[in-house]
């Protein structure tokens, strides 16, 4: 992995401070430096984003886990591993430490960090129009009601076949990565990375009975607009959004390749018990 990207998230001057440092050192050793930020550092030769994909051998992302998401989208369709340094909030997938980022990136060059496959979307609308709309998540895809505090109904299928007719807020469908997510807020279960399966979770419900259901990698699903509704919005990760229309159709099954991710040593549980506070008691 001679050829190293690097997305820097924007606004943040510890990640150019990080970059600087990191764009020399792998220069020295024989490494080239490629980044996405304007104005670039010294030592890494400046490139768009859409034509990063394919100067790089490893993506390193210096941000939070929205700015790994924003590298994901450009680069999981080649299978270009990603290693994240957190300089966010929580940190869920950007798990490197700052000051742990060089030696971090040398273990990950090297080969001597393990790489965790992470299961994506293949998400397909089909507009009543013909058009064809084909986008990728990490995380989730979301059909929601944007504009006003009002149940939307939608029906879903897995497989062809009808699971049930939502009345909600809208409807959430987590990968294992996203289900400490969106879908954990809206109710969901923790699924661990490598469980091959998907969450259909409904954000506020109409009824109780209708609960988030687990289905495996290999199905298909589809959603509908079951009734008339406004402003019904789809959205992927967070990171990219259109409206989803009376007569369109949406269709969920696992992308490949997966999202290859660089892991430290600590396990899964160690990570939810520190970053969610998993299994500790209030007062």
């Amino acid at each position: 992995m001679r050829r190293v990207g690097m997305l820097l998230k924007r606004s943040k001057p510890e990640a150019v401070e990080i970059a600087g440092q990191l764009a020399p050192w792998l220069a020295e050793r024989g490494h080239q430096a490629f980044i996405v930020h304007e104005g670039g550092v010294p030592g890494a030769t400046q490139v768009a984003e859409q034509a990063l994909a394919e100067q790089i051998d490893l993506l390193l992302v210096l941000g939070g886990d929205g700015t790994l998401l924003h590298g994901a989208l450009l680069v999981a369709d080649r299978g270009i591993p990603i290693l994240g340094v957190n300089l966010g909030h929580l940190g869920f997938l950007t798990s490197c430490a700052p000051a742990d980022a060089q030696v971090a990136l040398e273990r990950a060059i090297t080969g001597e960090m393990r790489i965790e496959e992470r299961l994506r979307l293949r998400c397909v609308l089909r507009r009543s129009t013909g058009e064809e709309i084909v986008k990728f998540a990490c995380n989730d895809a979301v059909v929601s009601q944007g504009a006003l505090a009002r149940l939307i109904e939608l029906e879903a299928f897995l497989d062809g076949n009808l699971v049930t007719r939502y009345r909600a807020d809208g409807l959430i469908v987590g990968t294992p990565t996203g289900s400490t997510a969106y879908t954990l807020a809206a109710g969901g279960p923790i699924v661990t990375p490598d469980v091959r399966a998907f969450v259909v979770t409904p954000i506020c419900p109409h009824t109780l009975t209708n609960r988030p259901l687990v289905a495996p990698a290999s199905a298909r699903l589809t959603i509908k607009l079951a009734a008339p509704a406004d402003h019904v919005m789809f959205t992927i990760d967070g990171q990219w959004g259109t409206n989803l229309g009376q007569h369109d159709t949406l269709e969920i099954s696992q992308a490949s390749p997966p999202l290859y991710l660089f892991r430290p040593t600590e396990s899964y549980f160690d990570v939810l018990r520190h970053k969610l506070r998993w299994g500790e008691r209030e007062g």
